[in-house]
């Protein structure tokens, strides 16, 4: 009996014991070594400086030589910020029309453009799901006209303590306040990998100068952990596997034919040197020794099964990542109109939730920084607005393009007949903000009235049928 379970039973002696029981609780012969790595360690101590670098020494690694994965951060980086997002005002008391509101929108969307923030975004997308965690450091680049606010992406490893030895108070490049919240990260001066290092030396930054986006699994967690790690055995077995195949049909292949003997070993036949070679022309006939023969080499390896087994691999590695596998594979042979509808909502729900998170984390307050810089230089933002703390925003992101178009345009017009949706969220859908839409459908119908050219009529609804649901894509 251990010390804690001793006193537990002194402290309640008039509480019967509890005969309940978990298998999984259960330490025995079989499952021994399969719980043999499990500890209690706390989020922090599991994740220590060794263990998270080599965790990210071996993603990048996979990722920089596995086909399949660099797809896959190449999608999900795509997906999640496409060409960048839109900035739409909402501001109190101002019409959304208003000029000014267009003019501030517009400045946002070329300080994006100088800074190439849409490929930044997409670059933290890639290093959150292989390092765990993507870092940026705001900047004054006095390159920009304007406001001069930029970010400069740093890797994880970048970030540390001055001292491999723990600093108190602080959690491996980040210290804390009293409230918990992080207060200042410590940045070296070097990438700990680069030629230039010279070891721990770095600066304490604010964190409001750093932009810190991870990818965490537990609560209390500070630092992340990549999003493919639970996969990472299994793309190198997929490898491997890929590798072994290759090389069981190749052997097959440069062996012509083997060569042996069907005489007793009481008998006497033609003397032939062990392990010799000849070689082998093409639509050639060969007489052999007496007492030879030659028969052509087969491969015994499972090529047939090479297919289904690749297939339920990257089903498992896809799950880690949400994708479904039609995206991870980029492979739709097998999948109907509502297969890949199914697959696609679970895919965009977690798109959805990623895209928010990045708008809290990253977006949200580097927007604000800009307006803090924007309100210092003169002449950039319209006068007469009321105070930037009262307005209010929303993102607009690049959206999807559906499976059945005919359908989608259907659904949206139910939707929008009996008022359960609004054209703004619409057209968000799909990535558009809905008063240029309207400005330019105004302008397109002034046009045609002016030209004489009659609107084509709205067409019903088309009447869904049975087989849609199974329709092949």
């Amino acid at each position: 009996m251990g010390l804690f379970s001793f006193l537990w039973r002194r402290e309640q002696p008039d509480r019967p014991a509890v005969q309940a029981r978990y298998d999984a609780a259960q330490t025995t012969p079989l499952n021994q070594r399969h719980w043999a790595q499990s500890d209690w360690l706390s989020p922090d101590a599991a994740l220590h400086p060794g263990i998270r670098r080599t965790l990210r020494v071996r993603s990048r690694y996979e990722a920089a030589n596995n086909p399949y994965l660099a797809g896959m951060l190449s999608t999900l980086s795509i997906d999640l910020v496409g060409s960048g997002p839109r900035l739409q005002l909402q501001i109190p008391d101002v019409d959304p029309e208003d000029v000014r509101t267009r003019e501030i929108e517009h400045a946002v969307h070329e300080w994006g453009r100088a800074i190439d923030l849409a490929a930044k975004l997409r670059l933290m997308r890639v290093a959150r799901a292989v390092d765990g965690e993507a870092f940026a450091l705001k900047i004054t680049n006095p390159n920009l006209d304007g406001v001069q606010l930029d970010i400069r992406l740093l890797e994880a490893d970048q970030v540390a303590n001055p001292l491999w030895i723990l600093e108190v108070g602080a959690i491996d490049g980040l210290r804390l306040d009293q409230a918990g919240n992080v207060a200042e990260w410590h940045i070296l001066r070097h990438h700990p990998g680069s030629l230039t290092y010279t070891g721990n030396v770095g600066d304490w930054v604010a964190a409001s100068k750093v932009v810190h986006w991870a990818h965490r699994t537990r609560p209390g967690q500070h630092r992340g952990v990549g999003e493919i790690v639970p996969a990472l055995e299994l793309f190198a077995m997929l490898r491997r596997y890929t590798l072994a195949t290759v090389t069981a049909a190749e052997t097959a292949a440069d062996f012509a034919a083997l060569i042996h003997t069907n005489m007793p070993s009481t008998g006497t036949g033609a003397s032939m040197p062990e392990w010799d070679t000849m070689p082998v022309v093409r639509g050639m006939a060969m007489a052999l020794p007496e007492g030879w023969d030659a028969t052509q080499m087969r491969p015994e390896h499972p090529t047939t099964t090479f297919d289904m087994f690749e297939k339920r691999l990257l089903n498992q590695i896809a799950r880690c990542l949400n994708l479904p596998y039609i995206v991870a594979a980029l492979d739709s042979s097998q999948a109907s109109y509502s297969s890949m509808r199914g697959d696609y909502l679970v895919y965009r729900k977690t798109i959805a939730c990623l895209r928010e998170d990045l708008e809290r984390n990253v977006l949200d307050p580097l927007l604000t920084d800009w307006l803090d810089e924007a309100a210092l230089v003169e002449g950039l933002l319209p006068s007469g607005l009321p105070p930037i703390a009262d307005w209010n925003w929303r993102w607009i992101w690049q959206g999807w393009e559906h499976i059945d178009p005919t359908k989608e345009a259907d659904a949206q017009t139910i939707r929008l007949s009996n008022n359960t949706t609004t054209l703004a969220d619409e057209c968000s859908m799909v990535g558009r903000d809905w008063r240029e839409v309207l400005r330019q459908r105004a302008a397109e119908m002034a046009l045609m009235q002016e030209l004489g050219i009659a609107p084509a009529a709205a067409s019903e609804p088309a009447a869904p049928t049975a087989a849609d649901d199974d329709e092949a894509v």
